[in-house]
């Protein structure tokens, strides 16, 4: 006996005659010629070295063998046609792509996504987090949610977020470090920076404490510590290394369950923000996920 396993096609062929009961049947029912299942069966039951059918007058019935074949191959082909119905309904369903930064997705948007799932049930959402923006992102993504000026994007987006900051820390890092009644006393504290080029894109506590003209010493030894990434700045926060800067819109969550306190004056730059840029070449699916951004914005008070 062959030790090859039997084609996926022969086992198609062995359930459908098993179900129909008929050579002539299963023959019609998967184009094939009678002599052709006849030859492929025979051909199996060679492979297994066992009589899998016995030909009647009126048709086929199994053998014990074929019994048991049968209980396996049936399962295995039905599992396998479920399997490609799946593929096909994947292959159909629309995906909307988001391109935008890895602090908007992470505090942002991935704590509101179901607001989206609910409302467009049969679209599914690609998210694509990164912090280069490249020349084209436009022609890369559906919907495109980034950071910048309104001199960079005003002609072809809408500000979503403006840019409103506010130095937050937990209760315990102000309650052994503060009070922080004023920038001064702020600027005495030990701050943790996100990493930006020069001149900041952003407020940073260099632009921050410029506005309150105050001089912070940075060679002052307090243990300051910076990322790369927003998100973890505002986990450094929670888990009170410092004091952070908070951009409203992505830490109002965590203000308002008072996990972090304002521990400061606010300041805002309303040309400055997140700006709503769509495609070039907009659809159903970018305009629905445009239209619940900026809905879910304003139902925020954003």
């Amino acid at each position: 006996m062959s030790e090859r396993p039997p084609e996926l096609g022969w086992m198609r062929l062995f359930v459908e005659i098993a179900r129909l009961g008929s050579f002539s049947a299963a023959a019609t029912l998967l184009g094939l010629t009678q002599p052709a299942v006849s030859y492929q069966i025979r051909r199996l039951e060679e492979q297994f070295g066992v009589t899998l059918l016995r030909r009647r007058h009126r048709g086929v019935e199994l053998t014990a063998e074929g019994e048991r074949l049968l209980e396996v191959t049936a399962k295995a082909i039905g599992d396998i046609d479920a399997l490609a119905r799946s593929f096909r309904v994947e292959a159909q369903r629309p995906v909307v792509r988001l391109r935008t930064d890895y602090a908007f997705s992470a505090l942002w948007l991935i704590p509101r996504m179901d607001g989206f799932r609910h409302l467009h049930p049969e679209t599914d959402m690609q998210i694509v987090a990164t912090q280069r923006l490249a020349a084209g992102f436009r022609d890369e993504a559906d919907v495109a949610v980034v950071f910048g000026t309104r001199a960079e994007f005003g002609s072809v987006g809408t500000l979503l977020l403006p840019e409103k900051i506010v130095p937050v820390c937990t209760q315990g890092f102000l309650d052994r470090n503060g009070p922080f009644d004023d920038p001064g006393q702020l600027a005495k504290a030990r701050l943790i920076h996100l990493d930006a080029p020069l001149p900041s894109p952003w407020f940073d506590w260099r632009s921050y404490f410029a506005e309150f003209s105050v001089l912070r010493d940075i060679n002052a030894g307090r243990g300051d510590i910076s990322f790369n990434t927003y998100s973890l700045v505002v986990q450094a926060a929670l888990s009170e290394q410092g004091v952070a800067i908070g951009w409203m819109g992505l830490v109002d969550t965590l203000l308002s369950a008072r996990m972090l306190l304002e521990a400061g004056p606010p300041l805002e730059a309303p040309d400055h923000g997140y700006w709503l840029v769509p495609p070039r070449s907009p659809n159903i699916h970018s305009e629905r996920l445009s239209a619940w951004l900026s809905d879910e914005v304003k139902r925020n008070g954003g």
